[in-house]
């Protein structure tokens, strides 16, 4: 029997998920992360250099990450680097129940992705006997049941994918619809600021439409106010740091501070 995957159960339940963006590459950063206390880890190979080999590791050590008797475990979301059933039967082989597919545009890329998780005759993913998402072959109903426990959120993008938000969300087997600030802002002609208040706007009604499907909405916002904004608007599935810019804020503020001490010995002088 496959893993029960807590991260789809709270979200059918309406409970709203709290994570990180990892995108360090490092399994060792991945543990540390996933003893925080965050509900989920998204653990990138779009914009981050990993691949399907690396992941075996980030699993290993998302599963490994010592916690506190209070804290549940944090559940690992893969983002694979695009919308293709090969990446995506990898990924599932070596054990990741959750994906996140960037860049779906319409019905037919998100349908095309639900095919992609589910063996046949109910999609196109390939069988594959002794992988580790069956415990090696010893998971005699794997193949069974996995359907069951896996995740798929996909990822709207664009004018033309958030003008498609019902189709895509009327697509069986989507859990979850996940909102793009990014490539959003630059879609709509202001690249580099996801904050325009055309986006926000954009943002805010992706929010409440895709919830009114039924499906649940999701987004990453590294500011605190925003996020909370968009967790009272109905988004179930919130990443709320990213760990490159939690390592490159906390570095750029400790060399500022020591640039220039009180008596005006710049860092390059000092002796630690």
């Amino acid at each position: 029997m496959p893993t029960p995957n807590p991260f789809k159960k709270a979200l059918t339940a309406g409970h709203p998920q709290i994570g990180i963006w990892s995108t360090l590459a490092s399994p060792l950063v991945a543990e540390l992360l996933a003893g925080s206390g965050f509900d989920w880890i998204l653990l990138d190979t779009e914009h981050a250099p990993n691949d399907v080999p690396l992941m075996v590791p980030h699993l290993q050590a998302v599963s490994a990450a010592a916690v506190t008797p209070q804290q549940k475990r944090t559940h690992p979301v893969i983002r694979p680097a695009w919308n293709d059933h090969v990446l995506i039967k990898r990924y599932l082989d070596i054990g990741a129940q959750t994906l996140l597919i960037p860049f779906v545009q319409n019905a037919d890329e998100a349908q095309a992705a639900v095919n992609a998780i589910r063996y046949a005759p109910n999609g196109v993913r390939g069988l594959g006997g002794s992988v580790r998402a069956s415990n090696f072959g010893r998971d005699a109903h794997y193949i069974r049941d996995a359907e069951k426990e896996l995740c798929l959120l996909v990822q709207v993008e664009t004018k033309e994918a958030l003008a498609q938000i019902e189709a895509i969300a009327a697509v069986d087997g989507v859990d979850g619809i996940f909102i793009g600030p990014s490539d959003l802002s630059a879609s709509m002609g202001h690249p580099g600021q996801p904050n325009h208040p055309e986006v926000r706007t954009a943002i805010d009604d992706a929010i409440r439409r895709i919830r009114a499907t039924g499906k649940a909405p999701g987004i990453l916002q590294v500011n605190e106010e925003r996020a909370r904004e968009c967790l009272a608007l109905g988004a179930l599935f919130v990443a709320v740091a990213l760990d490159m810019v939690l390592l490159r804020e906390a570095a750029d503020g400790c060399a500022a501070r020591f640039r220039e001490s009180g008596d005006g010995t710049s860092i390059a002088r000092s002796t630690y």
